[in-house]
């Protein structure tokens, strides 16, 4: 019995939109940390031509001879935190991003994807409906005692799985900020799923289901009219996968930034104190690249007095991502770090003593990276910073009567 010939996705336009120019290479994170040329978007695209030529020859059908996937190009193709700035600078305008999780996902359905920490980070999710092996008994237990939770309320505050067992202190700065402001917001509490983005990343889009139609029926089952998150790879997952993979939620979606930067003009959020600080920005993947969001962020950080706002050098479409992202940070943890640290130093050359982010795993591994290197500079959350504005004045001591 012959060996079965495996069928390749139909990705044959991209392949030949390809000029094999090299442009990607030099903004290539993982290339950095990897120098072969298999794991640059180029090389991957020539193996994947290789592939997709192997297996169409007439002795090759008559014998059977099946395409050869090595542990080297399933190794190269998982070495990729799918920022998208390959996407930026190449030439053939080829969306790369939806062409490596296509390819992941077809390395799953036949058995030889995801990459082992994957697998395991699956599992958790299938079983406690986040990637960290926590109870779900546990997943909003970082919400602030003070803070009520309205039944019914307007705003659904989605914290995400990092949120809510790695970083609650960005979550908790979130709803604070927004409480200030006035709002009526609740969570889903243990109804809350993974957002499936994990999953999605490294192939398990078939897996991916049942976490997205859950938050998507328990969401609309509040009845809330927004949705706000601090996690900008849950907001891109939510606003724009859902709608291609899933039904769409039936809120509004919004990013902590752009909810705060509306309260913020429309005065319901008072910026009380000042921050004297030299404050860079750096833009996650998912909510810079992915979802055009770049301004938001910074338009409240202009806002606040004190404030000496820097750009970093690779900002905004040309960011240097994290490191952390694609399920990069979970299977090759040295080599996250080390983009990690690369970005720390691009925040260092602006002489900036702060880095704000907008994204709770972003803010993890910079502050991993920035602690490694014993930098002085303070990562923080937009959400952390805003926490810190707009707590109310201290009153003003009685003076002394004569």
């Amino acid at each position: 019995m012959g060996l079965k010939i495996i069928n390749m996705p139909q990705i044959s336009q991209e392949l030949t939109q390809c000029v094999q120019c090299g442009y990607c290479i030099d903004v290539c994170e993982a290339h950095a940390q990897t120098p072969w040329d298999s794991v640059t978007p180029r090389g991957k695209i020539y193996y994947l031509k290789q592939l997709d030529l192997m297996g169409r020859g007439g002795m090759d059908k008559m014998l059977g001879r099946p395409v050869s996937l090595s542990p080297e190009f399933v190794d190269a193709m998982y070495k990729c935190t799918g920022c998208g700035n390959c996407e930026v600078v190449c030439h053939a305008k080829i969306r790369l991003v939806d062409l490596w999780e296509t390819m992941r996902k077809w390395m799953v359905e036949i058995g030889i994807g995801p990459m082992p920490a994957a697998v395991m980070m699956g599992k958790s999710i299938h079983a406690n409906h986040n990637p960290y092996n926590e109870p779900d008994s546990k997943r909003d237990a970082w919400w602030p005692e003070e803070v009520e939770r309205h039944v019914p309320a307007n705003v659904i505050f989605f914290a995400g799985c990092t949120g809510s067992y790695r970083m609650q202190h960005i979550a908790q700065a979130g709803v604070r900020v927004l409480d200030r402001a006035g709002v009526q917001m609740n969570c889903l509490g243990p109804d809350e799923w993974c957002c499936s983005s994990p999953l999605i990343r490294t192939g398990n889009e078939k897996e991916s289901t049942d976490c997205a139609q859950h938050n998507v029926e328990k969401a609309d089952g509040m009845g809330a009219k927004d949705m706000v998150m601090t996690c900008s790879g849950c907001y891109k997952t939510v606003s724009c996968d859902f709608g291609r993979f899933y039904a769409k939620a039936g809120q509004n979606v919004y990013h902590f930034s752009q909810y705060v930067e509306q309260l913020i003009n429309d005065r319901k959020l008072p910026l009380n104190n000042e921050f004297n600080h030299k404050v860079t920005y750096h833009d996650p993947c998912h909510l810079g690249r992915h979802s055009g969001v770049y301004d938001a962020p910074r338009n409240v950080l202009k806002k606040i007095k004190g404030v000496e706002f820097v750009e970093m050098e690779r900002s905004r479409e040309n960011s240097r991502c994290c490191g952390a992202g694609g399920g990069y940070k979970s299977t090759y943890p040295d080599f996250a770090l080390n983009i990690g640290i690369e970005r720390v130093h691009d925040a260092e050359e602006t002489g900036a003593d702060v880095l704000v982010s907008c994204c709770p795993f972003c803010a993890l591994n910079l502050s991993q990276a920035a602690k490694k290197i014993g930098s002085p500079i303070k990562v923080m959350d937009l959400s952390q910073v805003l926490l810190e504005v707009t707590a109310p004045k201290p009153e003003e001591p009685a003076a002394d009567k004569a």
